[in-house]
């Protein structure tokens, strides 16, 4: 329940921490707040928030520094929030363990939105890895590298499948192009995107997927890819 879900922000703009907290407790979440990296880690820590809220330009440390530590010893989910728009940010982020990545300024109802689907994947985080992932009429049965569509057999290729189960194992999460080429084609080839554009395309078509209302394969334009829909 959003009630019992702990938001923890971190940021140094007083505004926007005070936009967020009204526009998160009127949600019924609980909202702690830090100005500062050494603060927000100290509440992330002691306070045990559900969610951490992380802009990247803090007064006392970088946020991608803040992310990196926090990630060495806890797996809460990460919102980064930050007015750095570049492709180059949002995948240095999320390769070092951000859920997700919104620019400033941004859409309040698109930003809650997200906030509830990290709640959600959060919640299933300590669980153990499900053998089958559903969403509408897509079935993956990863134990048996199965997958079927209606209820009929899927025929995919070994890559097809790969990029498939990848994002299915995380669903919500966007998942950089970098890491997807790095773990199914191989180091060697993680500059290489148009091998994963051919791919995501051939899956797109067999799972009748349209990529301007997607309900499996979301892309991040110029980041990667995310399992499911907002």
């Amino acid at each position: 329940m959003t009630t019992a879900s702990t938001i923890l922000v971190i940021d140094d703009e007083a505004q926007i921490r005070k936009f967020l907290r009204i526009s998160l407790a009127a949600q019924g979440y609980r909202v702690l707040e830090a100005a500062t990296a050494q603060a927000g880690l100290a509440e992330a820590a002691l306070g045990q928030p559900d969610l951490i809220v992380l802009d990247l330009g803090l007064p006392d440390r970088d946020g991608q520094q803040v992310l990196s530590e926090l990630r060495e010893w806890s797996r809460v989910p990460v919102l980064v929030l930050s007015v750095r728009a570049s492709e180059e940010q949002k995948v240095r982020a999320l390769d070092a363990g951000a859920n997700d990545y919104v620019t400033k300024p941004f859409g309040i109802q698109e930003f809650l939105a997200r906030v509830r689907r990290l709640l959600r994947q959060g919640h299933g985080q300590t669980a153990e890895p499900a053998a089958q992932v559903e969403m509408g009429a897509l079935c993956l049965d990863l134990a048996a590298r199965r997958v079927t569509l209606a209820g009929e057999p899927l025929s995919l290729t070994r890559k097809e499948y790969a990029v498939l189960a990848q994002l299915a194992r995380r669903p919500g999460r966007v998942i950089t192009q970098r890491q997807l080429l790095i773990d199914i084609w191989g180091p060697s080839h993680a500059e290489d995107s148009h091998y994963l554009r051919i791919v995501v395309g051939h899956l797109r078509q067999k799972l009748g997927d349209d990529p301007a209302a997607p309900r499996y394969i979301t892309t991040e334009t110029g980041v990667g890819y995310r399992f499911g829909a907002l």
